[in-house]
């Protein structure tokens, strides 16, 4: 830290603490990126936020919030003041009638569930993991697998976040709606969001079961109920067998009923397909052979049709292991257009260049399995749409989501030949990426093209914080516009280099003010 930074810090004592340490490392979940902050704040109270945010605009510091750090993006990279709200996490208010909750943001998914449930209650939908906040969850539009439900966003019924200039106001379809619509999907980049008034819904429990299907039947069945059979349905695609793991769940009231259990789902197979994937990266080509290792061992899956079962609670049979450091890709395209992309991008993996149609040299390329397919429908919500809200506005959205593996941190050797024909695809098939995934090649332009609403997005950001208080690398590379309105923010921080990390991954070092003014009585 500056030293005169340091010596104003020191005279600034009043009652409302400011809990700060220095020499923190940041992270990454997947240790893609690492980064080392000036200071890690991690406040209790309103007031302390309030505290953070006109001290940094004193100091001329940038803020980052930053949870559970699941996007393997840098967007949450920084060499100025990070914030960490995992003490600002209590439930305020619960209406067990209206099931109405409001909550302080930094609240983490898992410990929400946890409350929700001694009360009988329960989100409506979940992603794959519960460790984000959950502001962090619906900040970059996080997602479950259901027709029935839209992005996580949608059932939020209003917020508050605190500006740039210290003022926390409060919004929601009916008041600052504009505000409503930019901070429902906000990227960190408005303000500090404070509190969440969130729609529950009454506990539930799901019957779900897995089997296994050729691709072409799951192509077959598309328009056939494949998404609407049952309330939650997802699909993880072995590319290689050309073959597809279908996975549904209906809300029930049958006893709990684990589901089947092998070595392959404890330490040992944690640990042997870990090894199988490191000496993958030397080894690519055996790969096919290690899909069909996977799907033998881990689901016990060895002829179509095959199927297990069970009954758990509806949030923890919603959640999926992760398992190690990975790149995430992943886009939204129209529902329909499902066929046509599986159908294109297998026979790319399988050298039909005339059938692929996508003009990238698949040789030497190799991927890992499965890939993830699901879904969601935002065309029946009858709330405010987020400004950038990646999903299809008139009919269900499908999700693909090209995962590659890091073991023990080290990078696949084809992940940017890879990701370069597969965005070409998702472009071509009218698709948006995940705002919190590891997507490379869209300009700025491009995504301007993809959301029509991005320039609201873009003022409703400037009018709320016009110096940049919360503007980063990430934010000036894929949003902002180089016009006279947001050409240089004055708190904004760039990229000054990146390094290769010695543990694997990418250390990200930004640019502080050159000059530290003296600050002035606020």
């Amino acid at each position: 830290m500056e030293r005169q930074v340091q010596q104003e810090l020191s005279k600034v004592d009043d009652a409302v603490p400011f809990r700060a340490s220095a020499y923190h490392r940041h992270h990454t979940w997947a240790k893609t990126y690492h980064s080392f902050p000036e200071l890690y704040i991690q406040p209790h109270t309103t007031d302390e936020v309030r505290k953070i945010v006109n001290l940094a605009r004193r100091f001329r510091r940038r803020l980052v919030i930053v949870g559970c750090g699941h996007s393997p993006s840098d967007l949450t990279c920084t060499s100025s003041w990070m914030v960490n709200l995992d003490h600002y996490n209590k439930i305020l208010t619960l209406d067990k009638e209206s099931k109405k909750v409001l909550m302080q943001a930094g609240i983490r998914l898992h410990d929400l569930i946890a409350q929700l449930s001694q009360h009988g209650m329960a989100m409506p939908n979940l992603g794959s993991i519960d460790n984000q906040s959950i502001a962090g969850a619906f900040a970059t539009a996080t997602h479950g697998s259901s027709t029935r439900h839209g992005i996580l966003s949608q059932s939020v019924l209003s917020l508050k976040l605190m500006l740039a200039n210290g003022h926390e106001v409060a919004c929601s379809s009916e008041e600052n709606q504009d505000l409503f619509r930019a901070a429902l999907v906000s990227l960190g980049a408005l303000g500090i969001i404070t509190e969440v008034t969130f729609q529950a819904i009454p506990a539930f429990r799901l019957q779900w079961s897995q089997s296994l299907h050729p691709l072409s039947q799951i192509v077959a069945e598309w328009e056939k109920g494949l998404w609407t059979r049952t309330e939650f349905t997802r699909i993880w695609w072995l590319p290689y067998k050309k073959k597809a793991i279908l996975w549904r769940g209906d809300k029930t009231d049958e006893e709990i009923r684990p589901p089947p259990s092998n070595w392959w789902t404890g330490t040992l197979g944690f640990h042997a397909y870990h090894i199988l994937l490191y000496l993958s990266t030397w080894f690519p080509k055996i790969l096919p052979w290690l899909e069909e290792f996977v799907l033998n061992v881990q689901y016990g899956f060895t002829q179509d049709g095959a199927q297990r079962s069970a009954v758990q609670e509806g949030q923890t049979a919603l959640l999926m292991n992760c398992l190690y450091s990975q790149f995430v890709n992943e886009w939204a395209i129209p529902l329909e257009k499902g066929p046509e992309a599986l159908t294109r991008l297998s026979a790319w993996f399988h050298g039909d260049d005339k059938a692929a149609g996508i003009p990238y040299d698949r040789d030497g390329i190799y991927v890992h399995a499965p890939i993830e397919v699901r879904v969601t429908d935002t065309s029946t919500n009858t709330g405010p749409r987020p400004y950038l809200d990646n999903t299809v506005p008139n009919g269900p959205t499908l999700y693909l989501n090209a995962t590659l593996y890091r073991p023990y941190n080290t990078d696949p050797p084809c992940h940017r030949r890879y990701y370069e024909a597969f965005e070409w695809l998702m472009k071509e098939m009218g698709g948006r990426p995940h705002w919190a995934k590891n997507f490379r090649s869209v300009t700025k332009l491009e995504l301007s093209t993809m959301y029509p609403q991005m320039e609201d997005w873009l003022r409703v950001r400037s009018e709320a914080d016009p110096e940049g208080l919360f503007v980063g690398d990430w934010h000036r590379r894929h949003l902002l516009l180089d016009d006279e309105r947001e050409a240089s923010l004055k708190f904004e921080e760039r990229v000054a280099k990146t390094e290769s990390a010695q543990a694997g991954g990418v250390n990200w070092f930004g640019q502080l003010p050159a000059n530290f003014p003296p600050p002035s009585p606020q």
